[in-house]
């Protein structure tokens, strides 16, 4: 009365108390109350209050639990980190680390905070932060961000950001905010409420000031009893419990299909959305890179310049290495010799008294190979999105190995799905426009949005929302988060970074896109069954109130 609002809680509170004030005077003066009225309704006001208190634990339990579940995934940086001092390298935790600290990394390491490189160089795998499929090379005054991992090389950095200043703990913020919201058809009912709740108490004073004026005596005691029906008639355990019990039912069907919902908001968003945002690697497509094509220009075969190439790269932990390591038995290869890398360019080795090379262009070229025979399958294998790895052996060029991150065999079928259920399907990347593009046309997408950093990816998602969309983005890397915290609906792919999963209000637990769509069925499902729950509320009170308020009693005198 105070704050001039009128809340379910409101009717709860007054429906119960009335109930119970009304059982109390009965158990203490049943000779005020004629004989039919002498009822107690202690056991209703104890009902009422439970349920609805049911109904709010269903609810909170359900967002606890998938926090819960989410929460120890968190933790993407390294407890320790190594520092520079003069008298030697130290171990201090991550907490004691300061910006101007100048600290060392090793092949296997994640970065511990972010900073600037100083001294050395490596390979720095950042996909899970920018999406690139492949792992980028670092030298001096290159940036370095916490949480990425170390491939190779050994490297020092100066702090320029730790703690919650960071680029990931930044990301990890969001989190909070994907899990603090009420679904907006609970908003709905208390918006109702706000106006049934007035209304039912206007009726029950009515109610009560009509049968005190014209009903039958003793009128007081029967004004009490039709005051005190009508408002626990009218009490809405029924709403209380509706939007809570469609959640739990949604959340459950939702994890029988693999899918996590954290959100509850989330599975109202979804049955909205028009426009689905994949992000491209680890989403659309596998994110484990393959050997899709080997073009030989002398006379070995293709299983011997495999395994020699293999050979090369069977001490390596670079994606490129592990794509050409799954073509070929690795317990089976030949032993190497005099092994050297060449920083951002490849390697070179001696293999049963061959000379050989594996790398890019630049490698062969710095050592005089001749590569001009290998033009037109390098444009090929650039048109089709895909790496070139070149193969010298004793100066002559070998052959040429096409390596890529392939779609997932279901992706065409379900943007195709997607598609012809009338959603537009986008797909956003901060891999290269070419790329990018070759990629879409084999998934069946015709809109592409690439070449965009992860900040840039939440603003592609809000200029679509700007334009009228309700857009569900479905990502899988850190990249990803602000997206998926910018859309109308967050969908992480299993097997993503811990931050996507956190930030997305839902999580598909089984490596299929197929999931996707699921999501969207269930939540459809859901929402119409909440609609059904406060309908069938609504319709019940709307009958019982006039019932509750002695409107038959002319005709049957009860």
């Amino acid at each position: 009365l105070r704050n001039r609002t009128a809340t379910m809680d409101t009717l709860v509170a007054l429906g119960t108390t009335v109930a119970w004030a009304y059982s109390a005077s009965v158990v203490l003066f049943p000779e005020s109350f004629p004989l039919p009225a002498r009822h107690l309704y202690f056991e209703a006001s104890a009902m009422i209050i439970g349920l609805i208190n049911l109904g709010h634990a269903l609810e909170q339990r359900a967002r606890q639990h998938s926090s819960q579940a989410l929460e120890k995934l968190l933790d993407l940086t390294p407890q320790e980190a190594t520092v520079i001092r003069d008298e030697g390298d130290i171990s201090l935790p991550v907490s004691q680390i300061e910006p101007g600290m100048r600290l060392r990394l090793r092949a296997g390491h994640r970065v511990p905070v972010d900073g600037i490189i100083d001294s050395g160089e490596g390979t720095i795998d950042e996909s899970m932060l920018t999406g690139e499929a492949w792992p980028q090379q670092k030298t001096a005054t290159d940036p370095v961000h916490a949480g990425t991992l170390v491939v190779d090389g050994t490297l020092s950095f100066r702090a320029t950001a730790t703690g919650k200043n960071t680029a990931l703990a930044r990301i990890i913020s969001l989190v909070r905010n994907a899990q603090s919201s009420k679904p907006r058809i609970g908003q709905l009912a208390d918006r109702i409420s706000a106006i049934f709740v007035p209304a039912v108490i206007i009726i029950a004073l009515l109610s009560g000031l009509i049968w005190y004026l014209a009903g039958p005596a003793p009128q007081f005691a029967y004004s009490m009893v039709v005051i005190t029906s009508v408002l626990i008639i009218a009490c809405p355990c029924a709403l209380g419990l509706a939007t809570p019990m469609s959640i739990i039912a949604g959340v459950g069907r939702a994890a029988e299909a693999g899918i996590l919902v954290k959100d509850a908001d989330a599975l109202q968003q979804a049955s909205n959305v028009d426009t689905i945002v994949f992000d491209k690697t680890g989403t659309l497509t596998t994110g484990r890179p393959a050997v899709t094509s080997v073009t030989l220009f002398n006379h070995s075969s293709e299983q011997q310049i495999l395994t020699l190439a293999a050979a090369v790269e069977q001490h390596s932990s670079h994606p490129l290495a592990t794509a050409i390591l799954a073509r070929v038995d690795a317990s089976a290869l030949p032993e190497v010799s005099h092994l050297q890398t060449v920083a951002g360019k490849g390697l070179s080795a001696e293999c049963d008294g061959h000379r050989l090379l594996l790398g890019n262009q630049l490698l062969l070229s710095d050592a005089g190979v001749d590569i001009a025979a290998a033009n037109e399958s390098l444009q090929n294998t650039s048109r089709q999105g895909a790496t070139p790895v070149l193969l010298a052996i004793d100066g002559q060029l070998a052959a040429l190995l096409a390596v890529s991150d392939p779609l997932r065999p279901e992706t065409p079928q379900v943007v195709a799905r997607l598609q012809q259920q009338g959603y537009q399907v986008v797909m956003l990347t901060g891999d290269r426009k070419q790329t990018a593009e070759v990629v879409a046309a084999s998934a069946g997408i015709r809109q592409v949005i690439a070449e965009v950093l992860p900040a840039d990816k939440a603003s592609a998602v809000k200029r679509l929302q700007q334009q009228g969309h309700r857009v569900a983005m479905v990502g899988d890397g850190i990249n990803d988060a602000p997206a998926l915290a910018q859309a109308d609906t967050g969908i992480a792919i299993s097997g993503g970074s811990d931050i996507a999963i956190e930030t997305a209000t839902m999580a598909l637990m089984r490596q299929d896109l197929r999931a996707v769509t699921d999501a969207l069925m269930i939540s459809v499902a859901t929402l119409r069954n909440m609609k059904q729950n406060l309908f069938g509320a609504f319709v019940y009170n709307c009958l019982g109130i006039p019932l509750a308020a002695g409107v038959l009693y002319p005709l049957t005198g009860t």
